[in-house]
C-alpha cells in the first residue's frame, strides 16, 4: 500500500510529510520546493490488542504508546502540481508518473486562501481553496483520459470488428494505474455504455470513464491545511456544505511538526492524534517555546480535536481504502522467537480471508493451509473466513 501526498505547489505538503515521517526535507515558501519525490514512513493508529490479553506488546516495526498501536505505511510526497500538468506544464509529467502507483491520495490544500493556483503567496483569504481541490481532480482525470485516448479510434474500431472485450482491453491499457478489467466492466455498466458499439462512445463518455476510474483507483482525502489562520474555518465550513461527499480533515501541519519535535526532545509528552499534550519539565522551555506550544493547544488541539495529521493518514487507510489490521499470534504463545509479544501487525485489504492472511505471512503457509485459529475466541476458522480489524490469527499449515 502506498499513500500519495500531493497538491498544488506551496500548500504545506513538505511540512505535512515531515510532520508525518520526521524525515528531513526541504520546507520553503516558494513553488517546487519539492522536485524529486520524497519517500517515507507514516503510521496508522489503531487500538492495540495487548489490552485484551492484559499484556504489553513489543512491536518489531512501528511502536505502541498507551495501548495505541502505530503501524507503518509508505508515503510518497510528490512534486507540486500546476494547472496544465497533464500537458506537461510545470513538473506535470513527473508529478503524474510519481503518483501512478499510489493506492490513495492525501491532497493538501492551503485552506486559508493565502496562495494562488501557481503556489504564489497572495493576500490572506483572497484565493478560493475550492478551486485547488477541483483542479487536482481535473488534472488527474485528463491524465487518465490521455492514456485512454491514445489511438482510441483505431482501438475502438478493432474491438468492434473483432468482437473484442473492451473491458479487458481497457483494463490492460490502464493497468499501470491499478485499473482492473472488473473495474472497467463496472464503470461501463454504471454509465450504460454500449460494449457492442464502442465506436459510438463520445469524448464526454471517455471523460466520464476516466473520472469514474480515477475515483476508484485514486480515492482522495482532502487535508484542509493552515487551519490556525483566520479565514480557514469559514472556508472549511463552506466547502463541507457544498461538497458533503468529500472526506475533509482540518489540519495544521506546522503544529504537528512542532509538537513532535518537542516530544522528540522530551519537552512534552504527546501521542499523535490526541487533543492535548503534557509538559514534562517547564524549566527546560523558553518563554517563546511555552507561548508557541500553548498557542497550538488553544488554537488547534482544543479547537479541532487534533492537528489533523494522524486523522488524515487514518482516514486514507482505514476509511477510504477500508484496510483492516490483523495480528499473528498463537493460542498458547503470543511471543516470537526473540520473546517479543505481539510483534507484528499487518494492514490488509477489505475482504481478507484466513487463507489470504496465511499467504501474507508466508507462501508455504498458504499453499499448505490446514486451518486458522481465532486466538481471542480460541475457535478454529476455515480458509474462507473473513477477517476483521483486531483479529489475532494463528495459522496451521502442513509445512
Amino acid at each position: 500500500m502506498l499513500i500519495g501526498l500531493c497538491g498544488l505547489a506551496n500548500q504545506g505538503k513538505s511540512t505535512f510529510f515531515k510532520a508525518a515521517t520526521l524525515m528531513d526535507v526541504l520546507i520553503a515558501n516558494y513553488p517546487f520546493a519539492t522536485i524529486k519525490p520524497n519517500h517515507g514512513v507514516g503510521f496508522v493508529k489503531i487500538d492495540c490488542v495487548d489490552t485484551f490479553f492484559n499484556t504489553q506488546c513489543n512491536p518489531r516495526e512501528g511502536f505502541c504508546i498507551d495501548h495505541k498501536r502505530f503501524v507503518p505505511v509508505d508515503i510518497i510526497d510528490v512534486a507540486g502540481l500546476v494547472p496544465g500538468a497533464h500537458e506537461g506544464k510545470g513538473l506535470g509529467n513527473q508529478f503524474l508518473d510519481d503518483l501512478r502507483q499510489a493506492d490513495a491520495i492525501i491532497h493538501v490544500v492551503d485552506i486559508s486562501g493565502s496562495t494562488n493556483e501557481k503556489g504564489e503567496p497572495v493576500e490572506l483569504g483572497s484565493y478560493d481553496p475550492l478551486q485547488k481541490i477541483q483542479m487536482l481532480e481535473t488534472e488527474i482525470d485528463y491524465w487518465y483520459l490521455g492514456i485512454i485516448n491514445k489511438g482510441w479510434e483505431k482501438f475502438a474500431r478493432q474491438i468492434q470488428q473483432e468482437h473484442g472485450d473492451v473491458s479487458k482491453a481497457l483494463g490492460k491499457q490502464l493497468s499501470g494505474l491499478k485499473v482492473t478489467e472488473e473495474m472497467v466492466e463496472d464503470v461501463i455498466k454504471k454509465l450504460k455504455l454500449s460494449k457492442e458499439h464502442v465506436v459510438s462512445w463520445t469524448e464526454a463518455d471517455l471523460m466520464d470513464v476516466a473520472t469514474h476510474l480515477r475515483k476508484i483507483t485514486k480515492p482522495m482525502v482532502v487535508v484542509a491545511n493552515k487551519m490556525d489562520l483566520p479565514p480557514s474555518v469559514g472556508n472549511l465550513e463552506r466547502i463541507k456544505k457544498e461538497y458533503p461527499d468529500y472526506t475533509i480533515i482540518p489540519c495544521s501541519a506546522e503544529s504537528e511538526l512542532a509538537l513532535k519535535e518537542a516530544a522528540k526532545h522530551q519537552l512534552i509528552k504527546y501521542v499523535p492524534g490526541t487533543p492535548d499534550f503534557e509538559f514534562i519539565d517547564d524549566g527546560k522551555l523558553t518563554d517563546k517555546q511555552k507561548f508557541a506550544l500553548n498557542f497550538i493547544r488553544e488554537n488547534v488541539l482544543l479547537k479541532f480535536g487534533s492537528t489533523g495529521i494522524q486523522n488524515a493518514i487514518n482516514a486514507a487507510v482505514l476509511d477510504v481504502l477500508r484496510y483492516i489490521a490483523i495480528f499473528p499470534g498463537g493460542v498458547n504463545k503470543l511471543t516470537d522467537q526473540y520473546g517479543r509479544t505481539l510483534p507484528d501487525c499487518f494492514l490488509m485489504p477489505p475482504g481478507t480471508t484466513a487463507l489470504d492472511f496465511a499467504f501474507r505471512l508466508h507462501t508455504d503457509f498458504g499453499k499448505n493451509f490446514i486451518k486458522a485459529i481465532d486466538v481471542k475466541r480460541k475457535l478454529p476458522v476455515g480458509k474462507d473466513y473473513e477477517l476483521h480489524t483486531g483479529d489475532v490469527i494463528e495459522i496451521h499449515s502442513g509445512k
